[in-house]
């Protein structure tokens, strides 16, 4: 009598401690099971419309690269079953997801590069492709990592020789047919999934690897070799009027940045989050909707660890010059009195920008050298380059005064 009395004791304590643990978390696994099991007996026609109804798809990119971790980050953050549900696809690359946001049934979003939509019309691929598109929000920028032998000392010794670009129809293939194109450098590309390509490029089949990624790129820090390195690339007067300077340190890459060398220069290339430009009268426009609201209204979650350190750079507010913001995306920052950056603080910035960012290369474009801006404004053109650097600039300002927002680690 004695046992089963204690018996059913420990039965009512596990019981107990059961229900106390599905109180502590924000679904009860047994009824998440319950309503699975319920979709899976009783599917019908009108649940089938219930779970197309609020889901939203995002194309991301290549495994290994940026896009997929925000991808991912999205999908955790924003879904949250019933009201809004993020599915997350592996893309191949900008290319390749501005043609599924365009044509594949059922994406909503895609994370593309800004240069992509003008490679695509200067070359004579589409017609006024950016009237098709809206952005969400500009993300962060990506760096230009070459990965090279240590006897590669710039772009240009890589004229004629064998660099891996990706696959055609990603974005680090537009990105460097443009660089090369303008710096006149002519190498030979050839087009490999980066994992594959890094391999060839450590037992000498290739002579370099272009990766245009979010630092620090998980595919470039597993990079480990002591016969490579990353190669600078000069921030060109050509360049100026798309891409922005940048640094990549030891700190992101301490297998191919020595503590002597401290840093390497580079550019970089905004990505942002677009969108089909549907009319607002239809279904797919109310759903990006619903993702706008969801996602601007969590957005602070996204800039605290685990999450990729690239949200730091996201101003949900950055302005995107020659690109068209999704009308619900406006209309959110206009109702929560969010504005784009102020040109005043850009009016100080060639006064701090040679201690912020010291690069020769720019000299055009920062009047550090001479008068001060009141007496000798730069030419228009290069006021733009100046803005897009203070842009760059005011992100990594941004990013540093968000990091004592970090929880503090725990003792293991």
């Amino acid at each position: 009598m004695h046992r089963l009395l204690g018996l059913a004791i420990v039965a009512m304590m596990m019981a107990f401690g059961f229900a106390a643990r599905a109180e502590d978390t924000e679904f009860d696994p047994a009824k998440v099971s319950e309503s699975l099991k319920a979709i899976f007996q009783f599917g019908s026609a009108d649940t089938k419309k219930a779970l197309n109804a609020n889901t939203v798809t995002v194309i991301s990119g290549t495994i290994g690269g940026t896009y997929v971790q925000f991808g991912a980050d999205l999908a955790s953050v924003l879904d949250d079953g019933n009201k809004l549900r993020v599915l997350s696809i592996v893309g191949r690359g900008s290319v390749q997801s501005i043609a599924d946001v365009l044509f594949l049934q059922g994406v909503d979003l895609g994370i593309v590069r800004s240069d992509t939509l003008d490679y695509l019309e200067k070359k004579g691929f589409a017609k006024d492709i950016k009237k098709q598109f809206a952005y969400v929000t500009k993300l962060y920028n990506e760096e230009m990592h070459v990965i090279a032998p240590k006897s590669i000392r710039s772009l240009r010794d890589l004229e004629g020789k064998k660099v891996s670009v990706d696959l055609p129809n990603g974005g680090t293939f537009v990105t460097a047919t443009i660089v090369f194109e303008r710096l006149g450098i002519r190498p030979n590309f050839v087009y490999i999934e980066q994992r594959i390509a890094l391999e060839k490029l450590r037992t000498g089949a290739i002579d370099a690897v272009i990766a245009v990624q979010g630092k620090p790129s998980k595919a470039v820090t597993q990079v480990k070799d002591d016969k490579l390195h990353l190669v600078p690339v000069e921030y060109d007067k050509s360049l100026q009027g798309d891409y922005l300077p940048a640094t990549l340190s030891a700190k992101d890459y301490p297998n191919l940045i020595s503590e002597q060398e401290q840093q390497v220069d580079t550019i970089a290339v905004p990505a942002l989050l677009a969108a089909y430009n549907w009319a607002p009268n239809t279904d797919r426009y109310r759903k990006l909707t619903q993702f706008v609201d969801a996602f601007f209204t969590k957005f602070p979650t996204f800039q605290n660890p685990p999450f990729h350190p690239k949200w730091k750079e996201v101003s949900l507010s950055a302005p995107l010059p020659g690109w068209q913001r999704l009308p619900s995306a406006k209309q959110w920052l206009d109702q929560h009195g969010i504005e784009p950056v102020a040109r005043n603080r850009f009016e100080e910035f060639p006064k701090q920008t040679p201690a912020v960012n010291p690069r020769p290369a720019a000299a055009a474009v920062q009047p550090s050298a001479a008068p001060p801006a009141a007496a000798q404004a730069p030419a228009a053109n290069d006021q733009e380059a100046l803005f897009k650097q203070f842009q760059a600039w005011e992100a990594e300002r941004n990013a540093s005064a968000q990091a004592p927002r970090r929880a503090p680690a725990q003792p293991r």
